[in-house]
């Protein structure tokens, strides 16, 4: 066992294993307040800054947006529908291409990178739908999160089933059998079998009952603990932002307010206009 990081609480797992060894840069700080954008350059571990961009030809749906979050920090992007929130979050993961601004990942410079070139980097991209093979068993899924890899994946698998005990259970069952949370477990644990620095969820506790996105929000805190950074869009607004280190606030594409999550739920404008007072 790796022993705990001072800076680090004493959240969830303490287990850095399951992350790949990786050096640590210096990061200046992110001081947004909730009530000013964060446009401003930043240096943090994961940094999408000054996006602007849409699919294709058509309009711009992002519009100058800057999104960032230090190593092993939970970033959540919340805002009404249509504000481009799940754009912003395909944009950093390469799956559109910028007409303004860049992707930064650990001080390199990312921006015309492949999805592909993107996780070998150490990203994971995991989506709201279609996110696992449903006809093949729960391991095997997770096997297929390991297609990059060279070396012996049975430690990781172990922990992710460490995780998840549940897909241990069902490790031999076609995961399309699986109810919507278990199929969500199979989904994350797929992803972090790339042994990823930076984890992407979108919409990751859609469609599941309040019980059940009780339990993936402590897995995800679990995760973060880890030192793998976490960038989650939500609509659950109210309780993403109570396990956010970093709240983005996102309207027509650009920032509105961001801050500590713990900021933005206390922030009367922020709860009036899109937390439901």
């Amino acid at each position: 066992m790796i022993s705990e990081d001072p800076l680090r609480d004493d959240r969830g797992n303490r287990d850095l294993s399951i992350t790949r060894p990786r050096d640590a840069i210096p990061m200046d700080p992110i001081v947004p307040t909730a009530t000013q954008p964060a446009t401003s350059v930043v240096n943090a571990f994961l940094v999408g800054e000054a996006m602007v961009g849409g699919y294709g030809r058509g309009p711009s749906i992002l519009n100058g947006c800057t999104i960032a979050a230090e190593k092993g920090q939970i970033a959540v992007i919340v805002g009404p529908n249509g504000a481009g929130k799940s754009t912003a979050m395909k944009a950093i993961f390469g799956m559109l291409d910028l007409r303004q601004g860049s992707v930064r990942l650990n001080g390199e410079d990312i921006t015309r990178l492949s999805p592909q070139d993107r996780v070998a980097k150490g990203m994971a991209f995991v989506p709201q739908t279609r996110n696992i093979f449903p006809s093949l068993t729960v391991q095997e899924n997770l096997e297929m999160g390991a297609f990059l890899r060279k070396d012996d994946i049975s430690r990781t698998m172990e922990q992710v089933y460490e995780l998840f005990p549940i897909l241990r259970e069902k490790r031999r069952q076609p995961a399309g059998e699986l109810s919507g949370g278990q199929r969500q477990q199979v989904a994350v644990g797929r992803a972090l079998m790339t042994q990823p620095s930076v984890l992407m969820l979108d919409e990751p506790t859609a469609g599941v009952s309040p019980i059940v996105m009780d339990e993936l929000f402590d897995r995800i805190i679990e995760i973060a603990r880890t030192g793998i950074t976490i960038l989650m869009v939500e609509q659950n607004a109210r309780q993403a932002l109570e396990i956010a280190d970093k709240g983005y606030v996102l309207v027509q594409g650009a920032n509105a307010f961001s801050g500590t999550g713990k900021d933005l739920l206390a922030d009367p404008q922020v709860r009036k206009s899109f937390l439901g007072g």
